[in-house]
């Protein structure tokens, strides 16, 4: 009998221990950050105009701008970690980064390896084509060469309408990253792609591909993106959703969204009716 009372007493015990291990884990990031006053953020920095790179080949864009913002929040000295899309994640979660703020859109399966905050940008999905390509709507794509950056939330959407209007003459094909994805458009590779309508809008206004334009939006759900860390830091998402909250009730969201997409208004963080 005093055999199984100690070792019960030795299971809780342990079982104490682990919980105040793991409650020292989970704030470990942010008291890291706090306490050595350095803070890596990935960014994609192929994803006008959150990210890219300005004439003197620095970091520029919307979340870049939203990273400078955390860092001189937390008292920090910023790194930008360029994340290309299939990297996000995987940088996150090796600890390559400390936070990522790179237009990720918030979905199930993401949230089963990262944790997010709530929307920081929202963006309604367009089609990008070519003037030259014969698109003027989302239903023009059917029979299309189309594409997309592997597991991005608009290429997966564009591949299952692809697969479900089952043509014979369609084809979908994948990129590494978003600029792969521009030049082939750009190259008569594909025809269309689907696209954040910031970053759409961004990229025409750029003048980088002249024959680009945009054909309409497509019938897929509002991309929200949220900030992401590791799961186990729920002390850092915490203090991250405070300060999403923060951006939007000071108005600092509303000048960095005019100043990187377009005056006026800036889009509700959210869908209505639901959040």
């Amino acid at each position: 009998m005093k055999t199984k009372r100690w070792g019960a007493l030795a299971l809780a015990g342990a079982l104490v221990g682990l919980a105040m291990t793991a409650g020292v884990a989970q704030a470990d990031t942010l008291d890291k950050i706090i306490s050595e006053k350095k803070m890596r953020c990935g960014v994609q920095l192929d994803f006008p105009p959150l990210g890219f790179r300005d004439m003197n080949n620095q970091p520029e864009g919307y979340d870049v701008a939203y990273c400078k913002d955390i860092a001189k929040a937390l008292g920090a000295e910023l790194e930008i970690v360029e994340t290309p899309s299939p990297e996000r994640i995987p940088a996150l979660v090796s600890g390559r980064i400390d936070v990522l703020v790179a237009g990720t859109t918030i979905t199930p399966q993401r949230a089963l390896s990262v944790a997010f905050t709530q929307p920081y940008i929202v963006h309604t999905v367009m089609v990008l084509t070519r003037e030259d390509a014969g698109i003027s709507n989302f239903n023009d794509l059917k029979g299309r060469t189309v594409g997309g950056v592997t597991g991005t939330t608009p290429a997966l959407a564009l591949e299952k309408f692809v697969k479900d209007w089952n043509h014979p003459k369609a084809k979908f094909l994948t990129y590494g990253n978003e600029a792969e994805s521009f030049m082939a458009l750009n190259q008569g590779k594909i025809d269309a792609l689907l696209l954040a309508s910031g970053t759409a809008g961004a990229l025409i206004k750029s003048g980088q591909f002249p024959s680009f334009t945009m054909a309409g939006e497509a019938p897929v759900e509002l991309d929200l993106g949220g900030i992401a860390v590791r799961k186990s830091d729920t002390e850092f998402l915490r203090w991250l959703k405070v300060f999403v909250w923060n951006q939007g009730i000071t108005g600092r969201y509303k000048e960095l969204y005019n100043t990187y997409f377009a005056p006026g208004d800036a889009p509700a963080l959210g869908v209505p009716g639901i959040y």
